[in-house]
């Protein structure tokens, strides 16, 4: 066990859970700048909600079920100690010299796979030399697992009635996906699990007439804002499932890095 200051960078989409009702994988980077993976986190259910680009400072044993390198577990969750945030003052100055200044930027997509591969990494930053198409599936949404359901419906018997009462996280019927290059000429289509992604199209499912209109409001920023306005970078994660199955490429891309572009008046 160790007590880890950690940055906090990227939150997936929260998922059911039969043990944890519905849980979410975080990563992000230790003071030396080194990737770190937290999961599984009931993240939702607890009261200490931390942002991303917050620092934390948390109880952490490796994850022995999980055989990634960068995995960890949280020893007590309801006793994380939330500090700063890095804002985005000066051209995102601050995150830019930390993540990428400390960190290798990959541009070769077989590189980080071979390393998969050897279990060397399962978390990367990696700036795609052309990107070629946003896409958007629908996707069939199955029935409550029933064992959330059953969790869910202890937890309402016994808390407090004061307490506020969390729904669980509504399924997507959409998928996004990134299409690109690398700077081999290596082309891939990697879903995005980011949870900025998934509430964004949940708010313009909200205030837009139509599901196509929402989808059209994502796409404005995923497309149009994103790849032809700001500095694009992928924080690239593994699956525990494809990981150990070396898998032609294991990896998803589940955070996205989009400073702006950088002048030749920025500093990084």
């Amino acid at each position: 066990m160790e007590i880890a200051k950690i940055l906090i960078t990227v939150k997936t989409y929260p998922c059911r859970s039969g043990k944890y009702i519905e849980t979410v994988c975080t990563a992000g980077f230790k003071e030396d700048g080194s990737w770190i993976r937290l999961y599984p986190v009931p993240f939702r259910f607890s009261d200490n909600r931390y942002k991303k680009y917050q620092w934390i400072e948390v109880k952490i044993a490796k994850n022995t079920k999980d055989k990634r390198p960068e995995s960890y577990r949280v020893i007590d969750i309801d006793n994380i100690k939330l500090l700063g945030t890095m804002g985005t003052e000066n051209n995102w100055r601050d995150r830019r010299q930390f993540i990428l200044n400390k960190n290798k930027i990959y541009t070769k997509l077989n590189d980080i796979i071979k390393r998969a591969h050897n279990n060397e990494l399962s978390l990367a930053i990696f700036k795609p030399t052309k990107i070629t198409d946003f896409i958007v599936e629908n996707v069939k949404i199955y029935k409550e697992n029933k064992n959330c359901r059953l969790l869910l419906e202890q937890m309402d018997l016994f808390s407090n009635n004061n307490q506020e009462t969390l729904k669980l996280m509504p399924r997507l019927s959409k998928k996004f996906f990134y299409k690109f290059e690398d700077d081999e000429g290596k082309e891939s289509r990697l879903m995005v699990e980011d949870w900025e992604i998934g509430q964004l199209y949940l708010n313009c499912i909200k205030r837009e007439p139509t599901d196509e209109d929402a989808v059209e409001k994502v796409k404005m920023k995923y497309w149009d804002t994103f790849v032809f306005e700001k500095d694009l970078f992928f924080f690239l994660g593994t699956t525990s499932q494809f990981h150990n199955k070396k898998s032609a490429n294991p990896f998803v891309i589940t955070g996205i890095f989009y400073p702006p572009i950088p002048s030749q008046n920025c500093l990084l």
